[in-house]
């Protein structure tokens, strides 16, 4: 490849050829060279060919032919030109353009459409490089001569896309352009020039082509027209002119019109101009013989258009090179040569030129003189070098030189081997042999003469190495040694010298590097000894070098640039590339490969990896996860530092590669199973688990399997539905990634639970066996409807009459039988029993077989009851019986005495007479019926004197008669009179009267009240009359008997659905013939129709009046009875009353309830009556609840009017939904029992539109369509349909394309790029295809986040109780078509944002939200998405409330009583929740949560306790967020018992988290837990973010980042590394810092090399480094950069300051913003910034002094800075010391006095403490008082010596003390508790100056230094003063500043008197710090540490403070 600045070069050795040539005059005898022939003005060669250029020519020198070529490139295109010399002189042959012909895809500069939509024209542009053709297609367009193709008059058939090919003639390759899409108007357009004619011009005598396009429609109307001067002179688009010359230039014009048309004609110009080439007029001879100091004339005279412009050469050098002012010359006659001088001898050349061309002409100018030679000297020459021994000749025309040394050894016509004759004339001779020395004689000969002169040549044996250094390889540290030893000529001395890299090496004064007897010795080697060592040998004799090569082995450097891609063709390894690093100058063995899988610990993957190579493919990766990997060299000397470590990349999703595991399944109910599992084993996932597919079918048949798709890959259960009862299942579980569905899991089978059975027995045989026995005979029913195990059969016998009293007998299946046997005894005899019998599984019962009728057999009948005897005489007595109990039968007679008298059934009683007295009977009495005599009933009885029957209502009385009067006593008058029981007495009254009785002594006085106390009186009557009263008897009571009586005025009071309530008016005393204690009475209901028990309520106390009974039949007729009772027995029943109770609810469902489907939204409930038992009242309808199963959704009802009623359709339904369907009747009480639920599926139809259609990924040529099914399937969705096609393309072309049931995405390919694209979606069910979802997508990578909706509001029209209307305004779209809103509410005031509704449609601006609360405040909010994702979410909206609305719930009355005779009390409680089970009430307890790692969280609980599970619990929610983050990170997992912890991962590194336990069951989730929180781990941290670069300068440049996105826990801290990208020097040095803290993020790095590029890395610290950010940097200022300055000088210096003074220097590319002043102070050599951005119009600024240390020098330099950054630095200035007046008190005898007025003070000051002292010795010790700090001014060191105190005021500007209780300053420690730094540190490393510092304090406390920036010294400074003096200058700084070693450690306090005194707890801390160099910081960095309390000074120690002097 041939550059710009060697093509001139390489072609002087081209081709010379040298004929011979007569002399010219005699006289001269060489020939000047000559041209033959010309080159080709042009050469056109492909890329990559070699190009041979020949230069002809002639002349003398017998140089041989030669040719040169090269493989061309694109960049050796250009023009060339040859020049061929010999001694007489030099000429210039033509130029030559040389082309490069190449073909790329970069021949297209641009590719464009000049004009498109409303134009009806297209302009294509196509630019290329040179030497291109182009053919644009179609052809019968046109193309324009610049390669423009150009379609007039489109229509839409121009419509297309439209490409160029490029093709290479000389290759024949092709290129095509990118294609441009074209979519042309078609409206009516005037005549326009597309393409106007361009100026041309044109060489004179080649073709001319002019060319105008217009158009116009309609085109072929069109015509166009040229003109010139005019008149016409062509038509159409191009006008050739074949061979113009110069009288064709002019204007020409194109016109182009309508034909037929008034439309004016447009019309455009251009100019053409002819040029000539240039032409000789006159021009020289060939050969000009001159005159020495006579003019000679040249002619060269040139014509041509335009005037060809001329231009002179001598011997090829341009005259305006040389020039002579003896060369001149003129346009009109050619060159004069003045004075000619033998020198001007030569060719001239004269070249004319003009744009059309170039011609030239030369001559050659001979002159005549004398030969003249300078005699060449004599040189002695070591043996194999060169000799030249120099001859000068001068003379016209040039003198021949011939060289002799007996022979003639060189001549123009004679050369010998190793003796050469230079164009100089001067005698080379190579190389020098021993046989060479002599002398050697030059001639020098021309026409007017010869002359010679002769020089010695001695000749040196040559200096050789003969022991040279041979290469040397050593261990870095040891020691080399390089020998080196030489022969050489005894007349010559030698001398060694060692080098290396040019540089010479020396002896170190160290002795680390010697040279002794020339071999060199190298100790302690290190990298920066590598390199070639050069020994040579000196001497006169020539000199002789050998290099070795010096190795210094070491370990491998790092590998650099690691980067790891993924492996398109295997997703499971990675593709790892890195640079070859240093190999420590020992071949590299092997690399060692580590790797870290999700941020674990790094551990070695591949142990020896190929040395040779540079990449390699790491497999046996797991998907999904993030590697990050290092490398390391090793080689024989051990192994090398890591390399940096990779970016973390992330391995592609496999499907996961295992199944879910511990697949567990269990029947729950007797059509559902759940099933439960757990994740695959994590190495096994292959990436992030996006849920599971779990398929199912029946065990051991046949079939396709039902899928079921869990899309949270937290949940891992799923409860499988509408199964068939009791049937064994296989079901399966696989788990998906993004990237597919891994494998099933082997096959588990579970039964449905066991159901009851549906179909009783069959052919049941019920028969009587005996009078108390029942066999039942029946067959099993079918097995198909038993539903589970049979566990047995129940007989069911009860009477007809008592349905509710149920016999029942299990029996136990015998399987082998297929009829089955059972009996049932113990039942009453001759009883009509209903019978019925049942299968039964472990769930319950299955439905009973049909009642059977019948009855038991007779049997002998039970005995009679109530034997009694009622009038008994002597000979007489009446026998009473009732009925047998137990008849047993029909009762055909009874037998009755020993006599067995038979009588009829009806019979009761029997009279029997004709008995004896006094004679004791038995009689026995006995039923009959069909099976025999029942049991005897037997009693005795005795006649005789009939018996007295004493009774309460008798009493006998036995009396001594009185005198009878002499007269029979007809009659006895007997009185009582009543005592009551407090002692009042009732009048006397005749009770009894006996007659005809005279001479009996006792009467029996009858009729008396039972249980009352009497006393009795007489009186006897005769005939004559009555006698007196006898006396009173005493007291005698009655007996108690049964009252006489029942309770009257019976009646109801008030009458329930289940209760009567009686009153009745009490007894009197009177009438309880009892005890009031034992009185009471006893109320009988029955039912009216005789069913039922009857109810006896027994109501204690005499004074009861009412009672209630409860527990009857609602709206019955009953009939009720009182009596009295009391011990004795029960009273007369009273009259019978009717009541009845009152309406109630029906205490039944309505019955067989059935439903079917009539269509996908109808379903035809029917029903019967509630039984008429179960009514309790009038059925005035009956209500009909249905809701969607298993959603929550709300139970909806309908009405139906009137009991006849029996069927309701129910619509409208949602499609293919099951319902769960119940139905009630109501009376005017209320609703009674629901029926059971009747499960019933609608009907399938066409599904609706799938939701939440986005399009994540659009490419230019390419769409990803996902969706989600739709939300009302309406039936098993059994595949998908994308359609899309070109928006507002033919409605019709749509491209289809079908997809699974399971697809949810889908990529379309082949579309066109920057088009909109309408789609359509739909879903199929078995019913057909369903709604579409259409949308819009734009092919454009163009797209970004939607903006959220705007101006929100909801109007108070649109509020109602239970929903709102939401309005906005739709936001931006994103350049991506909006997909659907989010609506999320917040319920006031402390609920949480809820998403309410997802997938609001995209083109409406109102949305009604439903499902509110009634009369409560809600708040709203919005957020769009599109393809690429969700918007911001909006603004709020204001509070809104919701109207208020009737209460959801009636209460319940629980009871009504009547309070008075026109009042009732109504009582009532909130409707009870439904008796369905309850969630959990209590949450799960002692929650705690630990971290395990950086991504997973450890989760323990204890369960509720055992009696607020309310239920079983199944198992518990764990919902958990990132803290502060909870809508939008909350996530929830799902644990089942029995376990109580779990581990949530893939967490977020270093994140707080929350999170909440629920328990839950089967009727749902219980409360939420408090919130308990935990920090996962920390783990590396990301890269830095925003590494820049600012200040740069050629050696420094200051470097910043910002902190890590993703810092994963507290930030340690940075390193901050550089090296160069290319070794500097031969050295590469890698500097790495270490940043503490997280708050500084800079760092100015000083040591750079100007000019090297770097590469700079950070790191952030956490528990290790995470990545790195790398920017790599060039060390040079910024294009652009601020300008150079001049020099900086001090003008004038003054005690107070000094002033700086600078020049303007050179402007960069933008204007000063600034100057930087850095110093540089002389004990230190490091410059930093000493005043930053002074003004930039400022040139001088004063330093104050005090800025400056005393006793340094300091050195100044400005940089101007400007907004591309800082400049080149000035030169410094001057070195300046700091201070140069001393102060009077640095003087020597103010310090004198002050020392002796100090002493003196100091004196007297501890004579008066010793003396107060030694009265108070041990008194502030022993009762803890200490001094006050405010009288603490002069204190006793442990010395004994006195110190005085000088407080510095000021110590800068920001310094602070610690104060309490006001502002009093705290007492100085005593310096013997004072401790001092004894570190010096002054660390300049990379502009982080540490700065020297003092620091005193009492004890450990705090530190709090003022932070102070670069600009600080513009604030107030401290003054300078006494203080300030000591404590600034270095000499006294330092004179107390080292401390002897043998002091430190030792006790402050050698005794401790007062030890116990209280410790002052003020502290103050002061700061002294030195600037070491950078900008004035008093206090430098802030400090966050506290100082250790380290006491270096020994007890006594006179060790004064700094700013504090101490005198002695």
């Amino acid at each position: 490849m041939f550059s710009d600045d060697s093509r001139y070069a390489l072609w002087s050795i081209f081709t010379l050829l040298v004929t011979p040539s007569a002399m010219w005059c005699c006289l001269f005898t060489e020939v000047a060279p000559y041209l033959r022939g010309s080159p080709r003005g042009q050469q056109v060669v492909l890329e990559g060919n070699r190009l041979v250029l020949s230069c002809l020519a002639g002349g003398s020198w017998p140089w041989s032919t030669a040719g040169a070529s090269t493989a061309m490139q694109r960049s050796d295109a250009g023009v060339y030109q040859c020049w061929v010399r010999n001694r007489m002189g030099a000429v210039l042959h033509r130029k030559t353009q040389v082309h490069v012909a190449f073909c790329g895809r970069e021949v297209f500069e641009g590719l464009f459409l000049s004009h498109r939509f409303g134009k009806n024209e297209l302009l294509w542009s196509c630019h290329f490089f040179f030497f291109f053709f182009f053919s644009c297609v179609p052809a019968n367009r046109a193309i324009t001569l610049d390669n423009q193709l150009v379609v007039m008059a489109t229509s839409a058939s121009d419509a297309g896309r439209y490409q160029a090919d490029a093709v290479n003639e000389l290759s024949g390759e092709s290129v095509t352009s990118p294609a441009v899409y074209v979519n042309p108007d078609t409206e009516q357009v005037a005549p326009v020039i597309v393409v106007a004619p361009k100026d041309t011009t044109v060489v004179a005598g080649k073709t001319a082509t002019l060319e105008c396009l217009a158009n116009a429609r309609p085109v072929e109307n069109l015509l166009l027209s040229w003109k010139r001067d005019g008149r016409r002179i062509g038509s159409g688009p191009r006008l050739l002119l074949p061979a113009p010359d110069s009288s064709d230039s002019g204007m020409y014009i194109c016109e182009a019109a309508l034909s037929n048309s008034t439309t004016r004609p447009v019309e455009a110009r251009a100019h053409l101009t002819v040029i000539a080439p240039p032409t000789l007029a006159m021009q020289p001879k060939s050969r000009i013989i001159g005159d020495l100091e006579r003019n000679v004339e040249i002619p060269c005279v040139a014509t041509g258009i335009p005037q060809p412009r001329m231009e002179w050469f001598k011997d090829t050098i341009p005259l305006s090179k040389l020039a002579n002012p003896r060369y001149k010359v003129t346009m009109a006659t050619g060159l004069t040569v003045r004075r000619v001088q033998p020198g001007d001898g030569g060719v001239f050349q004269c070249v004319a030129r003009n744009a059309a061309g170039e011609t030239q002409a030369y001559t050659q100018l001979l002159v005549c003189g004398s030969p003249v030679l300078s005699s060449p000297e004599d040189q002695t020459v070591t043996e194999g070098n060169t000799a030249v021994f120099q001859c000068q000749t001068s003379g016209a025309p040039r003198p021949a030189i011939t060289w002799r040394r007996g022979i003639v050894l060189a001549s123009g016509s004679v050369q010998i081997p190793r003796f050469s004759l230079l164009q100089s004339g001067s005698l080379q001779i190579r190389p020098i042999s021993s046989q060479d020395s002599g002398e050697y004689t030059c001639f020098a000969s021309n026409s007017e003469g010869t002359i010679n002169s002769t020089a010695a040549l001695t000749v040196l044996n040559r200096t050789v190495l003969s022991v040279p250094p041979s290469d040397l390889r050593v261990i870095k540290g040891t020691t080399a040694v390089l020998k080196c030893n030489a022969t050489h000529d005894s007349r010559v001395n030698v001398s060694f010298r060692w080098e290396r890299g040019g540089a010479t090496v020396v002896s170190t004064s160290g002795g680390r590097v010697s040279v002794r007897q020339g071999s060199l010795t190298i100790g302690q080697t290190w990298s920066g000894d590598i390199g070639d060592y050069t020994c040579t040998v000196v001497s006169k004799a020539g000199n002789d070098s050998k290099t070795a090569r010096l190795e210094v082995i070491e370990l491998p450097h790092s590998p650099r640039s690691l980067t790891a891609r993924l492996n398109d063709t295997d997703s499971r390894s990675v593709l790892l590339s890195w640079l070859r690093p240093f190999d420590g100058n020992s071949p590299l063995l092997y690399y060692l490969l580590e790797l870290s899988e999700n941020n674990s610990p790094w551990k070695v993957y591949l142990s020896e990896v190929d040395p040779t190579v540079a990449n390699i493919s790491v497999g046996g990766l797991t998907p999904a996860r993030t590697y990050q990997f290092r490398l390391c060299a090793v080689n024989q000397v051990g192994r090398g530092q890591y390399s940096g470590e990779t970016q973390r990349l992330m391995l592609r999703e496999e499907a996961p590669s295992a199944p879910p595991k511990n697949i567990v399944a269990s029947g729950r109910t007797n059509q559902s199973i759940m099933v439960q599992w757990q994740p695959p084993p994590e190495p096994q996932l292959n990436g992030v688990l996006r849920g599971y597919m779990l398929r199912y079918r029946l065990a051991g048949l046949p079939g396709d399997y039902q899928e079921k798709n869990i899309t949270s890959p937290e949940t891992n259960y799923c409860l499988l539905k509408d199964l068939i009862i009791w049937t064994q299942y296989q079901i399966q579980v696989a788990a998906y990634t993004g990237a597919g569905l891994g494998v099933y899991s082997s096959s588990v089978t579970e039964y449905t639970l066991q159901g009851v059975p549906t179909a009783p027995p069959q052919e049941v045989e019920v028969v009587a066996v005996n009078s108390t026995t029942i066999r039942f005979t029946w067959s099993p029913p079918p097995q198909q409807f038993i539903n589970g195990i049979n566990q047995g059969y129940k007989l069911m016998v009860w009477p007809e009459q008592f349905p509710e009293d149920v016999t029942m007998v299990t029996i136990t299946p015998d399987y082998p039988a297929s009829r089955h046997t059972g009996l049932v005894i113990g039942l009453n005899k001759f009883t009509w029993y209903y019978s019925s019998v049942l299968c039964f599984t472990t769930p319950g019962d299955g439905p009973r077989s049909p009642p059977a009728l019948l009855q038991t057999h007779q049997d002998v009948p039970g005995p009679v009851r109530q034997l009694t005897f009622s009038e008994i005489l002597d000979t007489s007595l009446k026998v009473s019986w009732a009925e047998p109990e137990d008849k047993n039968g029909i009762i055909t007679g009874k037998l009755s005495s020993a006599q067995e008298k038979a009588m009829s059934n009806s019979t009761l009683q029997y009279h029997l007479s004709g008995l004896t007295s006094t004679t004791t009977y038995s009689l026995q009495v006995a039923a009959l019926t069909a099976a025999g005599r029942g049991a005897v009933t037997s009693s005795t009885i005795s006649t005789g004197v009939p018996p007295e029957l004493p009774g309460p209502r008798t009493i006998t009385l036995r009396f001594r008669p009185g005198s009878d009067g002499k007269t029979a006593i007809s009659t006895w008058i007997i009185e009582g009179q009543i005592v009551q029981e407090d002692g009042r007495e009732e009048p006397w009254k005749v009770l009894y009267q006996e007659e005809n009785q005279p001479d009996t002594d006792s009467i029996q006085i009858p009729k008396l009240s039972p249980f009352t106390q009497y006393r009795f009186r007489m009186r006897q009557l005769n005939i004559v009359g009555t006698s007196p009263l006898s006396g009173p008897s005493r007291i005698i009571q009655t007996l108690q008997d049964a009252p006489d009586s029942s309770p009257s005025q019976l009646g109801l009071l008030s009458a329930t659905q289940t209760s009567l309530k009686f009153k009745w008016k009490p007894l009197e005393e009177s009438q309880y013939n009892s005890s009031p204690e034992s009185m009471g009475y006893r109320l009988r209901v029955w039912r009216t129709d005789g069913l039922g028990d009857e109810r006896t309520v027994e109501i204690e106390g005499v004074g009861a009046a009412e009672c209630s009974v409860e527990g009857l039949t609602p709206w019955t007729h009953y009939q009720a009875q009182i009596q009295g009772y009391n011990s004795i027995g029960p009273g007369p029943w009273g009259n019978t009353l009717p009541a009845m109770t009152t309406e109630s609810v029906p205490s039944g469902p309505p019955q067989n309830v059935t439903a079917e489907a009539v269509s996908s939204t109808k379903i035809l409930l029917t029903w019967t009556p509630v039984l008429k038992a179960q009514k309790n009242g009038v059925i005035l309808g009956y209500k009909v609840f249905y809701n969607e199963r298993d959603l929550v959704s709300p139970r909806r009802e309908q009405l139906v009017s009137g009991e006849g009623r029996v069927s309701l359709m129910l619509t409208p339904l949602q499609k293919y939904t099951v319902y769960e369907l119940r139905v009630l009747a109501f009376t005017r009480s209320g609703d009674g029992p629901l029926s059971a639920p009747v499960l019933l599926r609608t009907k399938e139809d066409v599904p609706g539109p799938p939701v939440r259609v986005v399009f994540p990924e659009v490419r230019l040529t390419s769409v990803r369509v996902v969706w989600q099914p739709p939300t009302s399937p309406n039936g098993i969705i059994l595949g998908y349909q994308i359609s899309y096609r070109l928006e507002g393309r033919a409605l019709l072309r749509w491209t289809t394309v079908e997809v699974g049931s399971t697809g949810r995405q889908f990529t379309v390919t082949g579309l066109a790029p920057e088009q909109t694209y309408a789609f359509r979606l739909t879903a199929r069910t078995a019913v057909g295809w369903g709604q579409e979802h259409q949308a819009l997508v734009v092919t454009t990578e163009r797209r970004e986040r939607p903006q959220p909706p705007r101006k929100l509001s909801v109007p108070q029209e649109g509020v109602e109780a239970r929903r709102v209307q939401l309005h906005w305004v739709t936001g931006g779209s994103g350049s991506s078509p909006l997909r659907y809103f989010t609506v999320q509410i917040k319920e006031l005031p402390d609920g949480e944002w809820n998403a309410h509704t997802t997938d609001v449609p995209n083109n409406v601006t109102n949305w009604t939200v439903e499902g509110m609360k009634p009369f409560t405040s809600y708040k709203l909010r919005m957020l769009a998405t599109n393809d690429v994702g969700d918007s911001v979410l909006s603004k709020e909206t204001d509070a809104v409330t919701t109207l208020q609305d009737v209460p959801d719930k009636a209460p319940v009355i629980t009871s009504v009583k009547p309070t008075t005779t026109t009042s009732v009390l109504v009582q009532w409680k909130v409707r009870p929740p439904s008796a369905l089970p309850t969630a959990p009430s209590v949450a799960p307890h002692s929650i705690r949560v630990s971290a395990l790692s950086p991504s997973s969280l450890e989760v323990t609980w204890d369960a509720p306790p055992l009696e607020t599970h309310n239920g079983l619990i199944q198992g518990y929610k764990i919902h958990y967020w990132e803290r502060e983050q909870q809508n939008r990170t909350e996530k929830v997992q799902v644990v089942f018992v029995p376990d109580t912890q779990v581990q949530l991962t893939n967490l977020s590194s270093y994140t707080a988290y929350m999170l909440t336990l629920t328990a839950f069951n089967t009727a749902g989730d219980g409360p939420p837990s408090d919130p308990r929180g935990a920090r996962t781990q920390q783990s590396a941290p990301s890269e830095p973010s925003s590494l820049t670069f600012s200040e740069v300068t050629g050696t420094s440049v200051n470097v910043s980042w910002s902190a890590p996105l993703s810092p994963n826990g507290q930030i340690e801290g940075y390193r901050v590394s550089y090296q160069p990208t290319a070794a500097v020097q031969g050295l590469t040095k890698a500097v790495t810092v270490d940043v503490n803290g997280s708050w500084q993020r800079w760092l100015k790095v000083r040591d750079l090399v100007r000019g090297a590029n770097y590469m700079f890395s950070v790191r952030a610290l956490t528990v290790s480094y995470g990545p790195a950010a790398q920017a790599n940097l060039t060390a040079r200022p910024l294009p652009g950069e601020g300008a150079r300055k001049s020099d900086v000088w001090i003008v004038s210096k003054t005690s107070s300051g000094l002033t700086l003074h600078w020049a303007e220097g050179d402007i960069g590319s933008a204007p000063i913003s600034g100057y930087v002043v850095e110093s540089r102070p002389s004990d230190e050599g490091v410059w930093d910034s000493f005043i930053r951005l002074v003004p930039p119009s400022s040139r001088s600024i004063s330093v104050p002094v005090e800025r400056l240390r005393s006793g340094v020098s300091y050195e100044f330099r400005v940089i101007a800075v400007n907004r591309y950054g800082y400049g080149q630095p000035s030169a410094p200035s001057a070195a300046l010391a700091g201070k140069s007046m001393r102060p009077f008190y640095e003087e020597w005898w103010f310090l004198l006095v002050m020392a002796l007025v100090g002493l003196i003070l100091v004196l007297v000051l501890v004579f008066a403490l010793l003396l107060h002292g030694h009265s108070n010795k041990y008194k502030n010790c022993s009762s803890g008082k200490h001094l006050s700090p405010a009288d603490e001014s002069v204190t006793l060191d442990n010395g004994g010596f006195t110190a005085l105190e000088l407080n510095s005021r000021t110590l800068n500007s920001k310094n602070s003390f610690l104060k309490k209780n006001g502002t009093r300053s705290p007492p100085r420690p005593s310096p013997g508790v004072l401790h001092y730094s004894d570190e010096d540190i002054c660390n300049n490393y990379n502009g982080t100056v540490l700065t020297e510092s003092t620091t005193l304090t009492e004890k450990p406390t705090e530190i709090s230094e003022s932070e102070l920036t670069d600009s600080d010294y513009e604030e107030e400074q401290p003054k300078h003063s006494f203080v300030n003096h000591y404590m600034s200058d270095p000499t006294y700084y330092n004179s107390w500043k080292r401390q002897p070693k043998s002091l430190k450690n030792t006790s402050a306090f050698p005794y401790e008197e007062c030890a116990t005194v209280e410790k002052e707890p003020y502290y103050q801390t002061v700061v002294t710090q030195h600037s070491t160099g950078g900008a004035y910081t008093p206090s430098g960095q802030p400090a966050h540490h506290t100082l250790p309390n380290n006491n270096n000074n020994p007890p006594g120690s006179r060790t004064p403070v700094t700013g504090f002097s101490s005198f002695v």
